[in-house]
């Protein structure tokens, strides 16, 4: 399309190489930004929907989530990670990669149940992060730390979840704006993700981020995309931890077809 102007629908989605079976369907018609930003950019009603963080809708009862479609991991996600040269126990204050915001609540949650309240504070950015005792990063710049030479040990925030819940986790919906005539957006959203589905393997020797090996491995094994009975039953889970740490209001999400 030419310009902004002739877009039905304003909807954003994070840069990010987990996003890429969502979206390349909606080329053009998408404002990239990151997870913190697409949340202000909802509150604000700048965006009609937007692939945001889990946490951004349950902790704020102004969206619906679209069924069916989600960025989810079971087990080891890759990138949603806290790197830490000593051990977790010893954790007084962890510096947190400002794009994010489900993963921080995440981290907040599983330390919790081990019983550590750490503070938390912004990563001023991400060259600094290798000279961090314990940094959480998320999306790319957590691949591309995993990747590179560094001292820390991982600790994988999917895994770590699926090991105590036994179950996936869910970290980006499709949130939809309430007060609008939406279903023409999500039936478009919900193509998206078939056209992504279906042409996997061209996304994943034509994309430009990391390596194709790398691409294969990341998509075949560590993200997952679907929003069932087992997904929901996860974000039950992680609205009842939550709410058990203190770290709510937290608002039952709406799921619509």
């Amino acid at each position: 399309m030419a310009d902004g102007e002739n877009k039905k629908f304003r909807i954003g989605s994070v840069p990010y190489l987990n996003a890429a079976p969502l979206t390349r369907d909606l080329d053009g018609e998408l404002i990239f930004a990151t997870p913190a930003r697409l949340a202000e950019m909802l509150r604000r009603d700048e965006l009609d929907a937007a692939l945001v963080s889990i946490t951004e809708v349950l902790l704020n009862d102004r969206y619906d989530i679209l069924d069916g479609v989600a960025i989810g991991s079971l087990g080891e996600v890759y990138s949603v990670l806290l790197a830490h040269k000593k051990p977790l126990a010893e954790a007084k204050e962890i510096f947190c990669d400002t794009a994010s915001l489900t993963s921080v609540n995440l981290l907040k949650v599983l330390l919790a149940e081990r019983g550590l309240k750490p503070e938390f504070k912004p990563l001023e950015n991400y060259a600094a992060a290798s000279e961090k005792d314990f940094v959480l990063l998320i999306g790319d710049p957590a691949i591309e730390f995993q990747r590179a030479p560094h001292e820390h040990e991982i600790f994988d925030l999917g895994l770590a979840w699926t090991e105590m819940t036994n179950l996936p986790f869910v970290y980006a919906v499709w949130a939809l704006r309430r007060g609008i005539e939406n279903k023409e957006l999500r039936s478009e959203l919900r193509q998206a993700k078939r056209f992504g589905m279906e042409t996997l393997d061209y996304i994943i020797e034509t994309r430009e981020e990391f390596d194709v090996d790398f691409r294969r491995d990341y998509f075949e094994w560590h993200i997952q995309y679907h929003l069932g009975e087992d997904e929901k039953r996860a974000i039950a889970k992680f609205c009842e931890l939550l709410r058990k740490h203190n770290l709510g209001p937290v608002f039952p999400p709406k799921f619509v077809n």
